[in-house]
């Protein structure tokens, strides 16, 4: 009798073993957007800040100087690494890494399905150099307020200065509702 309550206790470990495994994921997702809105929130808060003080040319230095320190300080509060990336990057920091593009090309065909960009995200554990890391990304719809430095038709001025931080910009020639880009964010297991 002991053998076969033994026996049944191992069979059930690997139901056990995915549940937690679902679990850490879920939590880890929640984490990630938590952390995710806090970073976004600060940042729109400065850009409508720069906004209001000297339009877009000032809000686009505080994507050059501010969203930097921003991600970094989310990073070291929420123990994860967390960004900002695209397949047309404006900033060459922010190019995005083999796992990063094929998400946002898997965004782009869920978008092309008719999937609202607001709501979608992809989560996924990898393993990078022999270490397992949970890696998630939260898709960026571009909105009204984006096109001032993203859209087709950009205010001299403004590209002006773009040109002159991000010479090799290509971040540009977006129309509302396009798929700006993404939120990423990777953390060790």
């Amino acid at each position: 009798m002991k053998k076969l309550v033994t026996l049944a206790a191992l069979c059930c470990l690997p139901i056990a073993f995915a549940h937690a495994d679902e679990a850490d994921m879920k939590a880890r997702a929640e984490k990630s957007k938590a952390a995710i809105g806090e970073f976004f929130g600060k940042l729109k808060g400065q850009l409508e800040a720069g906004m209001k003080e000297g339009g877009p040319v000032n809000a686009i230095q505080v994507c050059n100087t501010v969203a930097p320190a921003l991600a970094k300080e989310a990073s070291e509060k929420h123990k994860m690494s967390i960004g900002r990336t695209s397949l047309k990057t404006r900033n060459p920091n922010n190019v995005p890494d083999e796992w990063e593009t094929m998400v946002l090309n898997k965004f782009a065909e869920r978008k092309a399905k008719g999937e609202p960009l607001d709501t979608m995200s992809f989560a996924e554990v990898v393993e990078s150099d022999g270490k397992k890391e949970y890696r998630f990304m939260k898709a960026i719809p571009t909105g009204e307020v984006c096109l001032k430095c993203h859209g087709e038709n950009i205010d001299p001025a403004v590209k002006a200065k773009l040109d002159a931080l991000y010479p090799d910009d290509q971040a540009r020639g977006y129309k509302l509702g396009d798929l700006r880009g993404a939120f990423t964010i990777r953390q060790a297991m």
